[in-house]
């Protein structure tokens, strides 16, 4: 019961209400029921005009004029406890609207809980429900009393009929009332088959009344009759019965047949002729019996001319004698064993054939539905209809499908062009060719203009035709065709169009080994349903694959592409989704270049997984690196991110929760600033010893820090070391945590054994705590560190005054011209004279640093005692300064500043172009950049 009940969870008091009405609550509790907004399945495609319908609706109508005045409503529901039909006085109608008891409802327990036609359809015998025990409140006024519909032939239930009535109008005879009127529905149901049907079951009756036979409901496998429990029959050997008893029916000279079914029983049945005027037909019935002679009781038996035992059903001794004597049998006394017959089939050679073969179409149909779109991949759905339509529909079954529905792309509306191309996707020819070799699998396959398939494609119906002039059409020459299993002769074809959403998807091919079994009208509309049921499921799994396709691509570009190449840390990484379908989820690493040589070095993990764990890390990577833009401490960032995340309006970040680990590497003094937030330590391993955990101060996850500051530790990386981070997926083991000290010490033994490949230790860590593959996404960065040579680094310090300009430009041309560098005497020369003088004029008191860092690139760094930020502006023509920061811009790659404890410094980089001489000045250029707007 939802806890929003005003009634709670409440057991109802055993006074008063029946031991199946409390199952009944209880069963309807354990499914949530609200008892006060029940939402009721809808089905819209029910038939008006099913038998059903036609035989209720004259009955029930005189059954409402019969209680003329009486605020009485009556409701016909089918045997899935839909309601078809209502009637009844306005406000009863009313009252039934309330409660969404309308047509095409269904009231099953599953959804509505306790009712008069749920307990009917699950008791199969006449139930009233008396207001008190009504499982839905709005209906606690009324008393509800229901009766079944029957079959006449097997007694299966074939719907229920309600009779809704105010609690103080409730009277015993209405219960009575009912019960005759669906006993009349259910003479209408036999008043609707063939006049000679009904002579013919009319005949069987008054037989099965006089020999004392039972009955077998096929819809449930249920044999009932009086005494003895019933046994039970599985739905395929329902099936099977049913199909060889067809085969009685139609060969006269045919009398008795045997199907072993499971668990050592035996079904034997038996033909037995009926006459009725100029009727004439055949009735089987069926009994069972133990291949052991233990289980079930026997039937009488009779032994035949051959020796065989047959079995005798229980009929009056005179007729069974004579119909013993009439095939050749000598009958054996068995007066005191009784014989247990159920009726399995009555009808007509043609008649009984034609009513088999469409339950075995509804049947087909059934198991398509249950078995569509079950997995969501086009492969898979075109070997299930392959599957289904195998043996019972065809020999051979072949499917294929645009080449352009299996890439993903959107099917054009209307019919396929005959020469568009297509792929075979699957072929079956049932367990008996399992190993054959069927050609033709995921191969291309094309039709001419002409031939069936092109005009079943053309026309989208299905087609039927000789697999002479269908099946080889337009296949290559020297290829193995599917239809040679079939063996050597003319087979029948029948194709039908993969149609779904106003776009044909591709055919579906069936053939039927010989022409003995041509395929006729039916056939075609069962394959062309069969067809459109896959094809809807195939274009939900086309569907799918786009859009986790473009998932996937949106999730994969998060990430880093590639590592860049640094000259002073080598790098390797491995992401492992924990589902390789999914995709990438919430984990990441990153590595960003920094001024200086430096280098950030970034892992996160985001809590869950999914597209939305990855939206969310794509939005906490992109702040990582605008943060890390502006040259911050590692505690800097952490704390921007966890205010990022704490900031959200509405609701909870998504974010909140994520773990972070953010590390600093300079290269020119080989120490390493990390921080992390709720993340796990980084290993190291240094080239003189064993690799360990770096102590670091635990900060909270994101969006949990509150006031709680951030700390960062600084480390000293000898050159060689291997710095190793990872997310916590790494130390997973199954669906929960094993011992992480355990684990913690099966990474660094990992890497204690690593050798000096980057790639091959990420191989040697993956195998090693993930063997059987990864139960959480892991994220795994591996960055081996080299210092900078001292001979690649110069610095000077000078006095904060003007002639400290000249003297940087000149020693700054003479480490060039040592390092062999002159190409760029000049624009190094300008960048740090302005810089230089920058520091001077607005650096504040104390000594002015110059350094320049050799590597790949020139890199000019001055620092000063300020914490004024560096801008370009747009000077006047009537100033004299202002445009320093221009001129750095024009002649360097890229140029910034980054902050001190105390000061600041303000960095400029050059990429050495040997080709080229060195650039002359442009007076008028450099002037030029600096005109005013108007």
């Amino acid at each position: 019961m939802p806890s929003g009940s005003p009634h709670g969870d409440r057991t109802p008091d055993a006074p008063g209400v029946r031991p199946e009405i409390l199952a009944s609550w209880q069963r309807s509790q354990s499914l949530g029921i609200d008892r006060e907004r029940v939402a009721l399945p809808i089905e819209r495609d029910l038939d008006p005009d099913s038998r059903l319908s036609r035989a209720a609706a004259p009955v029930l109508a005189r059954l409402y004029e019969r209680f003329s005045g009486v605020p009485v409503t009556l409701t016909l529901a089918d045997s899935r406890a839909n309601i078809v039909d209502r009637w009844g006085d306005p406000a009863g109608l009313k009252l039934m609207d309330a409660a969404s008891l309308v047509p095409g409802a269904n009231v099953d327990e599953r959804f509505m809980g306790t009712s008069s036609v749920s307990m009917v359809l699950s008791t199969r015998a006449p139930f009233v429900v008396v207001g008190h025990e009504h499982f839905l409140h709005d209906l606690k006024e009324l008393t509800c009393m229901a009766a079944p519909v029957r079959d006449p032939v097997g007694g299966t239930v074939r719907g229920a009929v309600n009779l809704s009535v105010p609690r103080a109008l409730a009277d015993p005879g209405m219960v009575l009332v009912l019960q005759d009127a669906t006993e009349r529905i259910a003479e209408r149901l036999l008043e609707l088959s063939t006049a000679r049907e009904v002579e013919l079951t009319r005949s069987f009756r008054r037989a099965m009344e006089r020999g004392g036979h039972a009955e077998l409901d096929l819809g449930s496998g249920e044999l009932s009759r009086p005494g003895g429990p019933p046994p039970r029959l599985a739905s395929q050997e329902r099936l099977l019965l049913l199909e060889r008893a067809v085969e009685l029916i139609s060969s006269p000279g045919e009398a008795l047949a045997e199907v072993p079914l499971a668990g050592n029983r035996v079904a034997v049945l038996r033909r037995r002729e009926l006459h009725h005027g100029d009727a004439e037909g055949a009735a089987v019935e069926v009994s069972f019996q133990d291949v052991n002679g233990a289980g079930t009781a026997g039937p009488a038996t009779a032994t035949a001319r051959d020796g065989r035992r047959v079995p005798l059903l229980n009929r009056p001794a005179g007729t069974a004698e004579a119909e013993v004597r009439g095939h050749g049998v000598t009958a054996e006394p068995h007066a005191a064993q009784s014989t247990d017959a159920w009726l399995l089939l009555v009808g007509e050679p043609g008649v009984g054939r034609l009513a088999a073969e469409a339950r075995g179409r509804l049947s087909l149909l059934n198991e398509a539905g249950v078995r569509f779109g079950t997995d969501l991949d086009l492969w898979r759905t075109a070997e299930q209809l392959t599957e289904i339509a195998v043996p019972r529909f065809a020999d051979l079954v072949v499917v294929d499908l645009a080449e352009s529905v299996l890439a993903g792309d959107e099917p054009r509306p209307g019919p396929l062009r005959p020469d568009t191309p297509l792929r075979r996707v699957a072929a079956w020819a049932g367990e008996d060719a399992r190993g054959t070799s069927i050609g033709g699998v995921n191969e291309p396959v094309g039709y001419p203009a002409g031939t069936p398939q092109a005009r079943c494609l053309e026309a989208r119906q299905p087609v039927t035709d000789s697999v002479v002039t269908a099946a080889l059409a337009g296949h290559p020459a020297g290829r193995t065709h599917p239809v040679d299993v079939l063996g050597e002769g003319a087979h029948s074809y029948l194709c039908a169009p993969l149609s779904a959403r106003g776009s044909v998807l591709g055919l579906a091919g069936f053939y039927r080994r010989g022409r003995a079994r041509p395929y006729e009208q039916d056939d075609l509309t069962l394959a062309g349903e069969l067809a459109a049921r896959a094809a809807i499921s195939m274009d939900n799994a086309r569907r799918y694959r786009r859009e986790h396709d473009a998932s996937l691509t949106l999730q994969r570009s998060l990430l880093p592409r590639t590592l860049p190449r640094l000259s002073t840390v080598d790098l390797a990484s491995r992401y492992l989704p924990a589902d390789a379908r999914s995709g990438v989820g919430g984990d990441w690493f990153d590595v960003i270049p920094l001024s200086g040589m430096r280098v950030a070095l970034v892992v996160g993990d985001v809590p869950g997984n999914g597209l939305q764990a990855a939206a969310t890390m794509g939005r906490l990577r992109t702040a990582v690196r605008t943060l890390a833009g502006l040259d911050l401490l590692p505690e800097e960032v952490l704390a921007h991110l966890d205010d990022l995340v704490s900031r959200t309006p509405d609701e909870q970040d998504p974010a909140t929760g994520t773990t972070c680990l953010y590390a600093i590497y300079d290269p020119v003094s080989g120490r390493c600033t990390a921080a992390r937030a709720g993340h796990p330590a980084p290993a190291l391993l240094t080239p003189d010893g064993k690799a360990e955990l770096i102590g670091l101060p635990t900060g909270p996850p994101l969006g949990l820090g509150g006031i709680q500051p951030y700390e960062s530790a600084t480390v000293e990386l000898p050159a060689g070391s291997l710095l190793t981070m990872y997310t916590d997926g790494l130390l997973k083991e199954g669906r929960g945590y094993q011992d992480t000290d355990a684990r913690t010490g099966q990474l660094l033994a990992s890497l204690d054994d690593a050798g000096p490949e980057l790639e091959d230790i990420c191989d040697r860590v993956a195998d090693a705590l993930l063997p059987g593959g990864p139960h959480d996404d892991v994220a795994l960065l591996l960055a081996r560190v080299h210092a900078l040579p001292e001979e690649q680094v110069a610095s000077w310090e000078f006095p904060s005054e003007p002639s400290a300009v000249a003297r940087a430009r000149a020693l700054t041309r003479a480490q060039l011209d040592a390092w062999g560098m002159s190409e760029l005497d000049f624009n190094t020369g300008l960048v740090v004279s302005e810089l230089v003088t920058n520091a001077v004029r607005y650096g504040g008191q104390g000594p002015v640093s110059l350094r320049l860092l050799r590597g790949d690139s020139l890199i000019c760094e001055v620092s000063d005692r300020s914490n004024t930020s560096p801008r370009i502006r747009r000077a006047a023509t009537t100033e004299e300064g202002g445009r320093g920061l221009f001129l750095v811009a024009q002649f360097t790659k890229s140029w910034g500043a980054r902050y001190m404890p105390q000061g600041k410094t303000v960095w400029a980089e050059q990429i050495p172009q040997r080709e080229q001489s060195a650039p002359e000045a442009d007076e008028q250029a450099l002037l030029a950049m600096f005109d005013d707007l108007e």
